[in-house]
């Protein structure tokens, strides 16, 4: 297996090697170990007990790191810095490929840093701490789209480089994208994967929504940075509305017109809009929480923190798997902490790889070889343990076993003491086989959105209009996945595909395109709804 170090070969993230091992895995989240269930009293509904993992207190340890991000990057989103602007440039030119100097003294980055002194010290301490696991990865992924890579910053004031914080936006992943965003850029997001949760491509598409937004604001990172807080269409009306001829500045008149004038064009724009009516109270204050992050992690002994540690970069081998398998099984064919294979691949929420297709499993440099082998070695009847359902209001064997895919005697077979007969009590716990896992999670996958090689049965009534919007798809995919044209009718019971694993259309059945003539008033998102 070949070894790529991140710096080197980011492009290649979801293919046979990627890059970069976390030197200090973070915490883990540690995956329970299955015991037999004790039997259960014949006069009395069957009571069967899991085991409790025997490192719970570290997992512990791991969510309430987790939740203590999640209040401060909560706080650090929502603590206002409404102060008048005043600055005077510091020299910090060569120190930065961003423009800091420039706003150093600007009162609402010393608000910033003064909060991540005092009230966030802890937190940023942390923060500081991961910031060299990924710094060169993130550098790297930014310096290939032609942009300044001290932007590296924006993902501390993110999630606090965190492959696993969640906003109460429900933006995920280190760089919080929002899963519209995701799919505009590549990463995927099922009821199995979230590749928002994979560092190396929810880097590379971070890399490339900052590309676009720039050139959409005419090379200023800081408007750029502003538009992926607080979306570009905001930003974009916002410019409209405050007017190439707005004449206030925000160094209030320490700087000459022809100056002004000529540097809203650039990142005083940004500064400019910031003090107007027409961002919201956090994307005003984004850009001076960049700054100010930015000129902590650049010196952070000057500001009383701790020097930024000295440890490896991350960086990953990767072993294919082919079928179905827990990411503990993986760690435990390897020798490897579970805790290790779990933070290398966040992106499988279920802690294992989906059924269907070949995934790719990240594990530490230099253990590809041994860890394929050994995995070779393990049946597939064991390659996802036994896991544990908490019965519900009402539910029998027979509706338990029909959920999960499986037989009655089999599910007496994992939980001894129970008969095929026998009355469950709400609350208890069974054991069920592993292999129903993939089954019932292949079940569970939200209707809301379309998935490759899903299939909707047409109700009485619904066309293909209302089945596309059912799941947020185009008429014309619709068309395209079943080969079929705009007027064929629709039958009660048909079986309509939902993914791209349906059949192309034929070239002969594609509509014709339409051009639609901009009326006075209309948007893009009129338009597109029309």
């Amino acid at each position: 297996m070949e070894r790529w170090l991140i710096v080197a070969a980011l492009g290649l993230s979801g293919c046979v090697a990627v890059a970069p091992v976390v030197a200090p895995a973070p915490a883990p989240e540690a995956v329970a170990a299955e015991e037999p269930a004790p039997g259960a009293e014949s006069e009395r509904p069957a009571q069967v007990a899991v085991a409790v993992a025997p490192d719970t207190a570290r997992r512990a340890a791991a969510i309430a790191d987790s939740a203590r991000d999640e209040e401060m990057l909560d706080q650090l989103h929502e603590v206002a810095a409404a102060l008048p602007d005043g600055a005077d440039e510091a020299d910090l030119t060569a120190l930065f490929d961003i423009n800091v100097a420039r706003y150093t003294q600007h009162d609402r980055v010393q608000f910033y840093l003064d909060f991540f002194q005092g009230q966030a010290r802890e937190r940023m301490t942390v923060w500081l701490s991961r910031l060299p696991v990924y710094e060169p990865m993130i550098r790297a992924a930014l310096t290939a789209k032609g942009l300044p890579s001290d932007l590296v910053y924006l993902a501390l004031i993110e999630s606090g480089y965190s492959n696993t914080a969640v906003s109460r936006s429900k933006a995920v992943g280190m760089w919080q994208f929002m899963r519209g965003t995701a799919g505009d850029y590549g990463l995927r997001v099922t009821n199995w994967i979230d590749e928002r949760r994979d560092p190396i491509k929810a880097t590379s598409a971070a890399a490339n929504y900052l590309a676009d937004l720039t050139a959409r604001f005419g090379g200023s990172h800081y408007l750029a940075a502003a538009a992926y807080n607080g979306g570009g269409g905001r930003v974009s009306r916002g410019l409209r509305m405050l007017g190439a001829g707005a004449t206030q500045n925000y160094f209030d008149g320490a700087e000459a017109e022809e100056e002004l004038a000529a540097d809203l064009t650039g990142d005083d724009r940004f500064f400019h809009l910031s003090d107007s009516r027409y961002l919201h109270r956090e994307t005003k204050n984004y850009v001076p929480k960049l700054i100010a992050a930015a000129m902590i992690a650049k010196q952070p002994e000057k500001y009383g923190f701790p020097s930024i540690p000295s440890v490896e970069p991350y960086a990953v081998d990767s072993i294919p798997v082919t079928e179905p398998t827990s990411l503990e099984v993986i760690a435990k064919a390897g020798d490897l902490p579970i805790e290790t294979v779990t933070s290398l691949n966040r992106r499988y929420v279920r802690g294992m790889t989906p059924p269907g297709e070949v995934h790719w499993v990240r594990v530490p440099v230099g253990t590809a070889v041994s860890v394929t082998e050994a995995l070779a070695a393990v049946p597939s009847e064991e390659r996802v343990p036994a896991f544990g359902h908490t019965v519900g209001r009402r539910e029998t064997m027979r509706s338990v076993a029909r959920r999960y895919g499986i037989s009655i005697a089999e599910l007496v077979a994992f939980n001894g003491g129970l008969k095929s007969n026998s009355k469950l009590a709400a609350g208890s716990m069974l054991r069920i086989p592993g292999r129903a896992r993939a089954a019932e999670a292949e079940r569970s996958e939200p209707v809301g959105r379309a998935g490759s090689g899903r299939v909707h049965r047409v109700a009485r009534g619904e066309t293909l209009g209302s089945i596309a919007r059912r799941y947020r798809v185009s008429v014309t995919q619709l068309l395209r996945w079943n080969d079929i044209g705009l007027s064929t009718p629709l039958a009660i019971g048909q079986r309509i595909r939902l993914g791209a694993s349906a059949p192309a259309r034929s070239a002969g059945k594609v509509t014709a395109a339409k051009v639609h003539v901009v009326r006075r008033g209309e948007t893009l998102s009129a338009v597109a709804r029309r």
